[in-house]
């Protein structure tokens, strides 16, 4: 019951935390903490970039939902002046705002999740199955890859997977398509947001999460002095409740609970 009733006040009762999030762009930067997107610190870790070991916040969104609440993130961001990475899924693709944030100067780029899609569209339930089709399901993330950057006009170089309640059942993350070098050299990208190459360069991870935990492993303003290099992984659901959003969400996710 616990269970249920945190989720409804997430949901659809929580007040907008939007004005928490402004607080720490200001508490990090007041603590001489850089604000960057992703793909500058890939950047700056390739180039040794004094960056690198300087007092970072690497900032992540992955848009699962709510492009209302994606677009405030990007707005409080742009009054102070730092940089982000944003992961839309196809389910959320937005060109005019990903070309807005590429010409600020932060990072729209793609939320992937082909391992995850393909088993359900398939009624697949067994990983082995799963990695004998990784060919087919790599030729569908290349083809939404390319897609994407055709209709943005822009190249991607650092992509970041999403997690589904079928990659938990499976076992199986959508990284998995990403384990295949010759891929990611046709399409161009640089880092997936789970390389090691780009953790081991982060001392400290930080994921949102729903009421009442609201982050894991610890607050990100607690992290603050203690942590030279942070990643402060963000979804805008986190953030501000928005009825339509999440009970379409809701609802399309029982839908497939129910029918995978």
């Amino acid at each position: 019951m616990n269970t249920v009733m945190n989720r409804l006040y997430a949901d659809y009762v929580m007040p907008s935390r939007l004005p928490l999030y402004e607080d720490f762009i200001r508490a990090a930067g007041n603590a001489g903490y850089a604000q960057i997107s992703v793909r500058q610190y890939v950047h700056a870790l390739r180039e040794q970039d004094p960056r690198r070991q300087q007092k970072v916040i690497v900032h992540r969104h992955d848009i699962d939902t709510d492009l209302r609440t994606a677009r405030k993130l990007f707005e409080i961001e742009k009054e102070y002046g730092i940089k982000a990475s944003y992961y839309f899924r196809l389910s959320t693709l937005d060109f005019a705002l990903m070309n807005e944030i590429e010409e600020y100067g932060s990072e729209a780029s793609y939320h992937y999740e082909e391992l995850a899609t393909f088993a359900k569209k398939h009624d697949i339930k067994d990983p082995a199955v799963i990695h004998a089709r990784l060919g087919d399901i790599r030729d569908d993330f290349a083809r939404n890859f390319d897609l994407i950057e055709d209709r943005l006009g822009r190249k991607l170089t650092t992509v970041a997977s999403h997690g589904d309640f079928a990659n938990r059942r499976l076992e199986l993350s959508n990284t998995e398509i990403l384990k295949d070098r010759a891929l990611r050299e046709r399409c161009g990208i640089e880092c997936e947001t789970y390389d090691r190459s780009l953790l081991d360069n982060i001392d400290m991870y930080i994921s949102d999460r729903p009421f009442p935990q609201y982050y894991r492993p610890l607050s990100p303003f607690d992290a603050l002095g203690q942590y030279a290099r942070i990643c402060f992984l963000t979804h805008p659901r986190q953030w501000e409740t928005n009825w339509i959003e999440n009970t379409r969400d809701n609802l399309f996710r029982l839908y497939e609970g129910v029918t995978w």
